[in-house]
């Protein structure tokens, strides 16, 4: 019963029942290559999904995830284009995604604002920047230079560069989160502000630091999707923010913020991925992917509250007698 009762259990079973359904009818689909491209397909999501857990711990959200992406990886083209070596390419967009989330920590921290409001606004803000920038041009493939685009596909032990990247990110947050006192800051700060500070946390800028986690993620993630498709435009990865929170929620990430695991985040990514690379193989159009995200996430949270809802009305029975 115990085992029932963990988001991840629950998670890993929900996947693995997914992938035998598949698998009965297409047994391609569980073929190892096949799963380590839905790995690789999943892991932008992956990466995106970990800053967006730091910052939903310390009870904030970000929206602009997504179009910090899209605007790093803009830059990311452009400076190959002029022929900026990669290593520097690597660190600019880093440095760019890290400012950005930088942005969103200052405004909530320093102004007060709500994150959902700022960033809403700096979504705006960034993807308005990218048309500035380019006119609304793109930047496609013949205008990259291969090893620009060669580096995310590049295969090792049987995985791409991409995948790597992903697995060595979460590797270091498992233990940033586990083992280190910024790590459990974000937990105190969402879990109990009031606490947090007679403890000696400065709320404001523990959250700030969650958002330029979540936007130096978001930079690295913008070179990967430019690269790995060959193309920038202004809407890549329209959308995507949807699915990002979809995995943390799916994942047991509690929207209001102080509780969840890294481990049910990469699981309800991966949820994610296995059921966007399974539409298309049992003949559902991949646009009802967004419908599927927003749904996964309202089945979430009442899963959520339900499971809260006994332990509430249990305390209030005990505390009448």
């Amino acid at each position: 019963m115990t085992l029932f009762k963990s988001r991840e259990a629950l998670l890993a079973l929900a996947i693995l029942v997914t992938l035998g359904v598949i698998a009965a009818r297409f047994p391609a689909f569980v073929a190892p290559s096949n799963l380590a491209n839905v790995f690789n397909d999943t892991a932008p999501l992956m990466l995106l999904a970990i800053g967006q857990m730091i910052v939903i711990l310390t009870k904030c959200i970000d929206l602009s995830v997504a179009a910090n992406l899209a605007l790093t990886g803009m830059v990311a083209a452009l400076m190959n284009g002029a022929g900026v070596p990669l290593p520097l390419i690597l660190c600019a967009v880093v440095a760019l995604g890290a400012a950005l989330g930088a942005v969103n920590g200052v405004l909530v921290w320093k102004l007060g604002i709500p994150s959902i409001v700022v960033t809403l606004g700096t979504m705006t803000i960034y993807r308005g920047t990218i048309f500035l920038m380019t006119e609304g041009k793109w930047v496609n493939a013949h205008e990259m230079s291969d090893a620009f685009k060669a580096l995310p596909r590049h295969v090792i032990l049987g995985l791409p560069v991409m995948s790597w990247i992903a697995i060595a990110t979460i590797a270091v947050f498992a233990v940033v989160l586990a083992r280190t006192a910024l790590g459990r800051a974000f937990y105190a700060v969402g879990g109990n502000p009031h606490a947090a500070v007679y403890a000696g946390l400065d709320v404001g800028r523990t959250q700030f630091w969650a958002f330029v986690i979540s936007g130096a993620l978001a930079g690295v993630t913008g070179y990967l999707w430019v690269a790995r498709y060959a193309v920038a435009y202004v809407d890549v990865a329209g959308g995507f923010e949807l699915d990002v929170v979809a995995a943390c929620v799916i994942g047991g990430i509690a929207i209001a913020g102080g509780a969840g695991s890294l481990w049910g985040a990469m699981l309800g990514a991966l949820f994610l991925g296995v059921i966007k690379n399974a539409l298309p193989v049992v003949g559902i159009s991949p646009f009802w992917q967004m419908a599927i995200s927003g749904l996964a996430i309202i089945l979430a949270v009442a899963f959520n509250a339900a499971q809260r809802r006994p332990r509430g009305r249990l305390i209030l029975r005990e505390a009448a007698q």
